[in-house]
C-alpha cells in the first residue's frame, strides 16, 4: 500500500486526478447515454467535442513476430535462425491456457463480459481511489481500452526514426484526459466489431511484458520455459501480474519475485471470489513460492544464436533492402520485415555449408593467435547466382561479448554494405578479366608474348586525365620466368610478365570494365581503380563477388548477382515468392569459351590451381593468387554448374603466409587444402559437365611470324618490325658472322609466331666471328687448307669434305673449291665443306688424311 502523503501537493494532485476522472465520467455518461442533454460545465462541453470528433474505429492489426530462416539439409527444408525485432510469437485462442484468460479479467477487467469497452462504474472507483491513494490516472482502464493503448505502441514501436519513435511511445502513454477519450472512443469501436474473446486474444498477443518481450507465449518460454497453454494457475498469474509494471514485476531476476508474487497472490484471490479457482487450487497456488517455477531463458534473437550459417544469417539481415517482395521502397521493406512473421526459405545448402565450416576449422583455426588469420569460402550456383555457401573460419557475434580472437561481427565474405568488410587484393585472380578483355580484342591464348621482366613505359587508360600512365612501372615474376611465352601456358602458370604485355596493348580501363560487366566491384564502394598495378589484383574485393565472377566463364558468359531467397511466406501463409535471378550476357560465349579453355590449364596438371583440384571427373576452370607479399591467398574455380572462391589471408596486419605454417600446413597452401576439400562434396553434388570448346579464333588470335633482319642496318630493321606490329628495344652486341654493327640476330629468332605488339629484341655484331673466306684455298694440299682455316678461327670439327675424282694424280688431295667460297663472308662457328681431288668420287685417295 503506498506510503500516505499528508503534504499540500498530495493532496492537490489527488483532487486533480478525481477532477480529471469525473470528467471523464460526465463526458462519457454526457456522450454516450445522453448525447441530446445540454452540459453547462465548458471543459464537458469541450471534451465531448473532442470525443465525437474522434474516429470510432480502430483495427487490430498483425502484430510484429519473429523472422524465421530455413535452409536445406538433405534435401529438406530445416530452421537454422529467428530473428526479430520484438520478442513475440503469436497463438490462437485455443492456445492459451484458461487459467490465463480468467487472471487476465480478475487482474486488469473484472466486469470485461459485461461493459462495452468502457467501465463507468470502474473509471469513478478509480477516481476516488486515486484521491484516496494521492495517485494520479490509474485504473479504470478495461482491456479494450488498453488494447488500444498497445496498439498505439506497437505502431510507436515500429517507427524507423528514434526520435519520431520515442515521442509516440510517450504520446500513447500520456496520462491526459484527451489519452483516455481517444482510448474510450477506440476501445467502443473495439467492441462493436470484435467479439470479446477477439479482444481478449489480441491483448494477450500484444501486451509487453518486460524488456523486448511481447505477447504471452513469449512470456511463458521465456520465464517459465513451457506454452502458454502449459501454465498451472499460480504461473498464469504471476505473468498476468507482469503486465502493469512490466520492468518491475517481471520474471528475468530474483530480485523481482518479491513484487511479482505480491501482485500474483493478489490476482489469486480475485479468481477465487470470482469463482474461478477453488479451494483446493486456490490454496495450492497461493503456497507455491515464484521461484519454484520460474525458468528463465535469455531471448536468443539475432544471427549470434543461430543454429548455423550465423554470417549468412547477417547477410539475409542486411539485405532486406532488395527484398521486393516486401514492399516497393527500402523503407517500406524494412518496416515489413521488422513487423515480422515470415519465414525465409533460403538458396543455402547446409551440407556444404557444413562441410566449408569443417574445413576451415581444420586448416584455418579460429584460434589461431599469433596474427589474424582468416578465412571464408563463398560458392554460387552458376546461371543463378544462388548462394549455396557462405562460410568463415571465424564465429560470428555482434553482441560484443564474444572472443576476441575466435570472433568477430564483419561477414569477410561480402562487401561492407552487406558485413563490414572491405574486401581483400584480389591478387592474380583478377587476371581473369585482363584474359578476357584479350581474347574480346582478337587475340587468342595460343599468341606468344614476352615474359621477361620489364620497366614498362606506358599503359593506355583512356578514362584517366592524360589517357593513359607513363612509367616507369617495375614488373617482376613469382618464379623468375622469362622469354617467349603462350599467353595459354603464362595464365597456367599465372606469370605476371604475360599479363602486363598483354594489358600493355589493351586499354586499363577496358579492364575495368569487363570486371565490370562481370559482377566486380570493390568491397569498400569505391570506383575499381584503373593502375597498372590493378592487371596484378591490387582492388580490394570480396570473395562473394569473385565466386560469381568465375561463375561467368562457368556459365558461358552469363553473369547472375547473388540471391539469398528462394521463397518468402508471409504469416498468413501466402507466398510472396523469391528474389529473381538477375543474370546478364555479361561477355560472348565464344569469349567465356576462350577464357575457360586457358583457365581449364590452371586447375589441370601444372597448373597452379592444381592443388585444389579433387580431379573426380567434374571438368574444372579457376584461378590462383597470391598477392606481392602473400599476406592474402586466393583460389577461385568453377564447373559448369557451380563456383566457389577461398580467400586466406590477414584480415589486418601483415604476416606473410610464406613463411608461417598453420595446424602444421604451410600458410601458402590452406587455401588449395580449404578448397580440395570443399570442391570434392560440391562438385559431386551439383556437377558439371565439358566446357564449350573455344572457336579458332580464340585460340590463335593473331600472329606473325618474325621476319629475318640479320646483316641489316639496326635501325632499317627496327622500321620494318615496327611497319609489322612489333615493338622494338635494341639490344646489346652479340658475336655473330655479320660485318660489326649490323643486325647479328633477334629475341625471339627469326620464324618464331608471335602477336602484334610483342617486343622484339634486335642484337647487333661485334664482329669477332666475321671473317673473310681465303681466296687461295684452291691448289693447296688439303693439310695445309685446313691449317690455314683454323689458323682463322674455324673449328676443325666444323669443317667437311667432298671427295671428287680427277685425271692428273698431282692434283690427287689438293682443294679444288670451298663453300662458302673464297672472299665470301663467314662465321667462323659456322661449317665448312672443302672440295677436295681423288681418284675415285667419294673417295680419299691414299695417305690424304687432314
Amino acid at each position: 500500500m503506498p506510503r500516505p502523503n499528508n503534504k499540500p501537493l498530495g493532496v492537490l494532485s489527488g483532487i486533480a486526478g478525481l477532477v480529471s476522472f469525473s470528467v471523464l465520467a460526465g463526458v462519457l455518461v454526457t456522450a454516450l447515454v445522453t448525447p441530446a442533454l445540454a452540459v453547462t460545465s465548458m471543459t464537458a462541453n469541450a471534451s465531448i467535442s473532442v470525443f465525437e470528433g474522434l474516429p470510432e474505429y480502430m483495427e487490430i492489426g498483425a502484430l510484429s513476430q519473429k523472422n524465421v530462416m530455413w535452409a536445406k539439409r538433405g534435401g529438406k527444408y530445416v530452421q537454422f535462425a529467428e530473428v526479430y525485432k520484438h520478442n513475440r510469437e503469436e497463438v490462437s485462442w485455443d492456445q492459451v491456457s484458461p487459467y490465463i484468460k480468467n487472471a487476465l479479467v480478475a487482474g486488469e477487467d473484472r466486469r470485461f463480459y459485461e461493459h462495452g469497452g468502457v467501465d463507468i462504474q470502474s473509471i469513478v472507483r478509480a477516481a476516488i481511489g486515486n484521491l484516496s491513494s494521492n495517485e494520479i490516472g490509474s485504473g479504470a482502464s478495461t482491456l479494450a481500452m488498453q488494447l488500444v493503448k498497445n496498439i498505439n505502441i506497437q505502431e510507436a514501436l515500429l517507427l524507423p526514426d528514434k526520435a519520431a519513435r520515442d515521442k509516440a511511445i510517450a504520446d500513447a502513454q500520456a496520462k491526459t484526459l484527451d489519452r483516455k477519450l481517444q482510448e474510450a472512443k477506440f476501445a467502443i469501436g473495439l467492441e462493436k466489431n470484435y467479439t470479446k474473446n477477439q479482444i481478449m486474444l489480441a491483448y494477450l498477443n500484444i501486451t509487453g511484458f518486460g524488456g523486448n518481450t511481447y505477447g504471452i507465449q513469449a512470456a511463458a518460454k521465456e520465464y517459465l520455459g513451457k506454452s502458454a497453454i502449459d501454465v498451472t494457475p499460480a504461473e498464469a498469474a504471476s505473468l498476468i501480474a507482469i503486465v502493469q509494471l512490466p520492468n518491475d514485476r517481471n520474471l528475468d531476476k530474483p530480485e523481482k519475485y518479491p513484487a511479482n508474487q505480491k501482485r500474483r497472490d493478489f490476482i489469486l484471490g480475485n479468481m477465487l471470489e470470482l469463482n474461478m479457482l477453488t479451494q483446493e487450487q486456490y490454496t495450492e497456488a497461493i503456497n507455491t513460492p515464484v521461484e519454484d517455477y520460474v525458468h528463465y531463458s535469455y531471448p536468443t534473437s539475432g544471427c549470434t544464436y543461430a543454429a548455423d550459417a550465423k554470417t549468412f544469417c547477417d547477410y539475409i539481415l542486411k539485405s532486406v533492402k532488395d527484398f521486393t517482395m516486401l514492399g516497393n521502397s527500402e523503407a517500406e521493406r524494412q518496416a515489413n520485415w521488422d513487423r515480422g512473421g515470415y519465414n525465409v526459405y533460403t538458396t543455402l545448402d547446409l551440407d556444404q555449408q557444413d562441410n566449408a565450416q569443417k574445413q576451415l576449422s581444420t586448416y584455418a583455426p579460429s584460434s589461431e593467435n599469433r596474427f589474424k588469420l582468416g578465412a571464408t569460402v563463398s560458392a554460387v550456383q552458376v546461371g543463378t547466382g544462388r548462394i549455396l555457401v557462405m562460410a568463415q573460419n571465424k564465429g560470428f557475434d555482434d553482441t560484443g561479448q564474444g572472443d576476441k580472437v575466435k570472433t568477430t561481427a564483419v561477414n569477410f565474405n561480402t562487401d561492407r554494405a552487406y558485413g563490414g568488410s572491405s574486401g581483400f587484393p584480389a591478387a592474380s585472380t583478377y587476371k581473369l578479366f585482363t584474359l578476357t578483355d584479350w581474347l574480346l580484342n582478337g587475340h587468342g591464348v595460343n599468341e606468344v608474348l614476352n615474359a621477361t621482366p620489364q620497366v614498362w613505359t606506358y599503359f593506355k587508360a583512356s578514362c584517366v586525365s592524360g589517357g593513359g600512365y607513363y612509367g616507369p612501372y617495375r614488373s617482376a615474376n613469382d618464379a623468375g620466368e622469362s622469354g617467349p611465352w603462350s599467353v595459354l601456358r603464362g595464365t597456367a602458370r599465372s606469370v605476371n610478365g604475360i599479363f602486363l604485355s598483354m594489358a600493355s596493348q589493351l586499354d586499363l580501363c577496358d579492364i575495368a570494365n569487363v570486371a565490370k560487366s562481370m559482377g566486380v566491384h570493390r568491397a569498400d564502394g569505391e570506383p575499381l581503380l584503373t593502375l597498372p598495378s590493378s592487371v596484378l589484383g591490387v582492388n580490394e574485393v570480396a570473395p562473394m563477388t569473385m565466386a560469381s565472377a568465375i561463375a561467368t566463364v562457368g556459365g558461358g558468359g552469363v553473369y547472375c548477382a547473388p540471391i539469398a531467397v528462394d521463397k518468402m511466406v508471409d504469416a498468413n501463409g501466402n507466398d510472396l515468392g523469391g528474389q529473381k535471378s538477375d543474370c546478364h550476357q555479361a561477355i560472348p560465349k565464344d569469349v567465356a569459351a576462350g577464357a575457360a579453355y586457358a583457365l581449364k590449364a590452371v586447375m589441370d596438371g601444372g597448373g597452379t590451381g592444381y592443388a585444389s583440384n579433387p580431379r573426380n571427373g567434374t571438368p574444372l576452370i579457376g584461378k590462383s593468387g597470391t598477392d606481392d607479399h602473400a599476406w592474402h591467398t586466393w583460389v577461385i574455380s568453377s564447373s559448369t554448374k557451380v563456383a566457389m572462391a577461398v580467400w586466406v589471408g590477414n584480415i589486418v596486419g601483415h604476416q606473410s603466409l610464406r613463411s608461417i605454417s598453420v595446424a602444421g600446413t604451410f600458410g601458402a597452401l590452406i587455401r588449395h587444402r580449404i578448397g580440395l576439400g570443399v570442391l570434392g562434396p560440391l562438385t559431386r553434388e551439383y556437377g558439371g559437365s565439358a566446357f564449350p570448346a573455344p572457336p579458332a579464333s580464340m585460340l590463335h588470335g593473331v600472329t606473325i611470324p618474325i621476319p629475318s633482319v640479320a646483316g641489316q642496318d639496326p635501325e632499317a630493321a627496327k622500321t620494318l618490325l615496327e611497319s609489322l606490329g612489333f615493338t622494338v628495344t635494341i639490344g646489346g652486341k652479340k658475336a655473330s658472322s655479320f660485318p660489326v654493327g649490323t643486325v647479328a640476330t633477334t629475341d625471339p629468332p627469326p620464324g618464331t609466331k608471335v602477336s602484334k605488339g610483342y617486343n622484339i629484341t634486335i642484337f647487333t655484331s661485334d664482329g669477332t666471328l666475321y671473317v673473310d673466306m681465303p681466296t687461295d684455298l684452291p691448289g693447296q694440299h688439303l693439310n695445309s687448307a685446313v691449317d690455314e682455316l683454323v689458323a682463322l678461327g674455324f673449328k676443325k670439327n666444323n669443317i667437311s669434305y667432298t671427295w671428287v675424282m680427277v685425271q692428273n694424280p698431282g692434283e690427287f688431295c689438293k682443294v679444288i673449291d670451298s663453300d662458302p667460297a673464297g672472299g665470301a663472308p663467314a662465321s667462323k662457328n659456322d661449317p665448312v665443306t672443302l672440295t677436295v681431288g681423288s681418284d675415285a668420287d667419294g673417295t680419299p685417295p691414299p695417305g690424304c688424311t687432314p
